[in-house]
């Protein structure tokens, strides 16, 4: 279990980010044609996970932006931006900011990622959805950079994820 905060509050996760070098935990999570994808319908490809409680908040949609800039000059990595949001609250905030160079993956039909990842929010306002967290995987799907950020607020470490990435 994680301790972090929102608006200075304590709030737990359900475990811990996976271990940098270990295999990155397999997912099944919603895109915006409303199919199940999974952690091997990106083999062969680096992968950026930008997780977030709601695309639609501020911190994440400025995340959401900030990725889809650097997704804008790097087309072989995919940055994919996870939440608990409808796809197509997701799809409709994509259209509106014109990101289109990120994927945006929804919880919708479980939380089973949440958890596995060990982000999953016990308590707090936000109960029930993710932390804010950066996971990157590599093209064989070993974790090589993680964030857990400490405050549900505060933005992730662009750069180093970034470094990490490249």
């Amino acid at each position: 279990m994680a301790d972090i905060t929102h608006r200075g509050n304590p709030v737990h996760t359900i475990g811990e980010l996976p271990a940098v070098g270990s295999k990155a935990p397999d997912f099944r999570l919603t895109d915006a044609n409303l199919n199940d994808v999974s952690l091997a319908d990106f083999k062969g490809k680096k992968k950026l996970l930008n997780i977030f409680p709601s695309i639609d908040t501020p911190t994440c949609a400025l995340s959401t932006r900030k990725f889809n800039e650097y997704a804008t000059r790097h087309p072989n990595a995919v940055i994919l931006m996870v939440s608990a949001d409808l796809p197509f609250a997701q799809q409709h905030f994509c259209s509106v900011e014109n990101t289109h160079n990120v994927k945006t993956l929804s919880m919708m039909r479980d939380r089973h990622f949440a958890k596995d990842y060990g982000i999953l929010l016990l308590d707090g306002l936000y109960q029930g959805i993710t932390a804010r967290a950066i996971v990157v995987i590599d093209e064989h799907d070993k974790v090589l950079y993680t964030e857990l950020v400490p405050e549900i607020r505060q933005e992730p470490n662009y750069d180093q994820a970034l470094a990490a990435l490249k």
